[in-house]
């Protein structure tokens, strides 16, 4: 009985981080960082989906920096994880809604294309509203 509530308690648990990152394209290594040590320490540092979220991270770090972050901001990175599911989302303050090859013009155009790989990599990615700006975020089955 005690083990099926300590299972049980285990799955709802929800794991978090969260950090702050000015507007300067050094975050994005760093957003990185931060994302592998929070999956080592939350036991996936092996996984093999962690390159997958490292690589949303950068990707939706760098749409931020390029797209959403006016100067003297900055975005913020969130990390969960509860239920199976890894989730990132990267607010920002920026107007705008982010497009899957938004570039245009048979693809010459600059953006879209990171987008093109979370969703790749991702099991599922949107965006929401939060006021000023957006947040723009993937989910991952772990």
């Amino acid at each position: 009985m005690n083990e099926t509530i300590s299972t049980r308690r285990h799955r709802e648990l929800t794991l978090k981080r969260e950090r702050f990152y000015p507007r300067d394209r050094r975050t994005v290594p760093a957003a990185r960082r931060f994302t592998r040590e929070a999956l080592a320490d939350w036991g996936f540092a092996g996984h093999e989906r962690a390159d997958d979220v490292a690589l949303c991270v950068s990707e939706l770090a760098t749409n931020a920096l390029v797209h959403g972050v006016p100067p003297g901001r900055g975005y913020q990175l969130f990390l969960s994880y509860g239920g199976g599911v890894l989730r990132v989302e990267v607010h920002d303050s920026g107007a705008g809604v982010p497009r899957v090859g938004g570039g245009g013009g048979g693809g010459t155009g600059d953006g879209g294309r990171g987008l093109l790989l979370v969703a790749a990599c991702a099991d599922a990615w949107g965006v929401g509203e939060r006021s000023p700006g957006k947040v723009v975020w993937a989910s991952f089955e772990l």
